[in-house]
């Protein structure tokens, strides 16, 4: 069984990278998405350089370059919602393999494409906004940024499966989540100056906790036991996501199973 549902998976990816290469080839992703997402992570360092605060820049620039992780990832909401689009969404409820094993597997070309826009934006801009990143130690944060994405996309799964259910959201959820996540994270502006009760809320969604261990290594300020807690916390955060995610798809597969108004068609 774990070997069927790996494979399925494993072909989930494969259709999901191979519509990521008619979206992008090599040429068009750095000339067009990275240049953008540089440009937005430098819009935001820009601002620590006008009121003349490095520290403040350093901050921006970490915090909005691991955002592009989170960013990317969300694409999910919007891609689950393409299956009704093109048809696909009643054959696979009636496909004896699960759905969500299907939908789980189907995007991670964003969380692929999401890591690599996040890590190389780092890279490539601390050296012209004057950040020293302290390689090689810095490397270390190549997998946090990872699991950034990896529970972003997680909790990005439970709005997909929502979004099934109303897909003229799709954009509206994807975008209203991505700018809360950037507000309430600590990727602008330290969580502690928002109320309790934000950034109570802060710590049980995505990326608050991974960025913080993120900054935590990069600043050296900040001790093993600390970011293994934060690393830990953000982990926790992607595997609870994913389990409520599954449970969705299994209850939305059984609604339509029971009452056959899944149609072929948006």
């Amino acid at each position: 069984m774990i070997s069927d549902g790996l494979r399925i998976l494993r072909y989930a990816a494969a259709s999901g990278f191979a519509d990521f290469r008619t979206i992008y080839t090599v040429r068009t992703w750095i000339t067009g998405w990275l240049f953008r997402v540089l440009c937005q992570v430098s819009f935001f360092a820009l601002i620590g350089r006008l009121i003349d605060s490095p520290e403040y820049t350093e901050y921006l620039l970490i915090g909005n370059a691991v955002m592009i992780a989170a960013m990317e990832s969300l694409f999910v909401v919007a891609s689950t919602s393409w299956e009704r689009w093109t048809g696909s969404v009643p054959l696979l409820i009636a496909a004896p393999a699960s759905l969500a094993l299907v939908l789980c597997g189907r995007s991670v070309q964003w969380l692929a494409s999401g890591t690599a826009s996040a890590t190389l934006a780092l890279f490539l801009l601390s050296p012209l906004f004057g950040v020293d990143l302290r390689l090689p130690m810095a490397l270390v944060v190549i997998p946090l940024i990872a699991l950034v994405g990896l529970s972003t996309y997680c909790f990005g799964l439970i709005l997909g499966g929502l979004v099934l259910r109303a897909d003229s959201l799709r954009n509206v959820v994807g975008n209203l989540t991505m700018l809360s996540l950037m507000a309430i994270s600590g990727a602008q502006v330290p969580v502690s100056v928002w109320p309790d009760w934000l950034q109570a809320l802060s710590a049980v969604l995505p990326v608050h906790h991974g960025l913080a261990a993120i900054r935590g290594v990069l600043s050296a300020e900040m001790g093993f036991t600390e970011v293994l807690m934060h690393v830990g916390m953000e982990a926790i955060v992607g595997t609870a996501s994913l389990g409520v995610a599954i449970l969705g798809f299994k209850r939305f597969a059984e609604s339509g199973r029971r009452s056959g108004a899944i149609e072929f068609g948006s």
